[in-house]
């Protein structure tokens, strides 16, 4: 699942702090970062990823990489876990003069991210390296499908703070449960369907079925989907198989696999 990209014209590893450790809901937590280096970061907006790095448990400080281009990851994994950082692909959820949040799904579990995401305080070191931009939409769509499970939510919300006010939409929220539920700003002509998962229950399966069965508008469209891999794959088939979709109108991203743990 490699979805087109718009890269930025130049990138640097960036070497942050935190800032601010907050929840917006129970399954959620938002991280403000911040530094003199965030100048450095080109802010384009939507789903916008960058490379995460934080410490490991026991470690003492951040060791960043000190290349700025795809070097990085031999450089990084020629580490030796002691000093080696995790790190994760995250969406810039918002951003300000001087400040980014991104903003973790707590996964049930002992995920890295999630953990530290719990335990972040003020001062702690992180650091970022920018990724781009993956909600490409082409032009002369008539509206757009977004869909996600919880870890797509800060992407899709990121990009419909960011949408113009003529957008139309139909949008697929899937979270662990009912307080994970927000008030949404969004475009009039953006519809936002919560989807609170009844427990037990394997995530991305409510927001797949949902779309499956959705009565959706009719005319070109164009879809951006992400969360968990078996939710991302089977929307894009079911549009293109069973609503007859161009699969270059669908941008599709596996974020995570359900039962497996990212290598690190």
């Amino acid at each position: 699942m490699i979805p087109k990209v718009r890269r930025p014209a130049s990138r640097r590893m960036i070497t942050l702090e935190v800032l601010a450790n907050t929840a917006p809901s129970p399954a959620f937590r938002t991280i403000t970062l911040g530094g003199p280096s965030l100048g450095d970061l080109e802010v384009a907006g939507d789903d916008q990823a960058v490379r995460l790095f934080f410490p490991r448990v026991g470690q003492d400080g951040l060791r960043m990489p000190t290349l700025d281009n795809e070097g990085w990851m031999a450089e990084v994994l020629l580490l030796p876990k002691s000093r080696r950082p995790w790190v994760r692909n995250y969406t810039v959820r918002r951003a300000r003069p001087g400040e980014i949040d991104i903003e973790f799904a707590l996964h049930d579990g002992d995920a890295p991210a999630a953990e530290w995401a719990r335990r972040a305080r003020p001062g702690d070191p992180a650091g970022i390296f920018d990724l781009g931009v993956s909600y490409l939409p082409p032009p002369g769509v008539a509206w757009q499908l977004l869909a996600g499970d919880e870890s797509a939510v800060p992407a899709i919300l990121a990009i419909l703070e960011s949408a113009a006010d003529d957008l139309v939409a139909e949008v697929f929220l899937e979270v662990p449960s009912a307080a994970d539920v927000r008030v949404v700003p969004a475009p009039p002509g953006v519809r936002v369907h919560w989807l609170p998962r009844p427990r037990p229950g394997r995530p991305g399966v409510l927001a797949l079925e949902t779309v499956v069965a959705a009565d959706l508008p009719p005319g070109r469209a164009y879809a951006w989907v992400a969360g968990e891999a078996a939710l991302a794959t089977g929307i894009r088939r079911h549009l293109v198989r069973d609503r007859g979709w161009a699969k270059s109108d669908i941008a599709f991203l596996g974020y995570w696999r359900h039962g497996r743990s990212a290598p690190g």
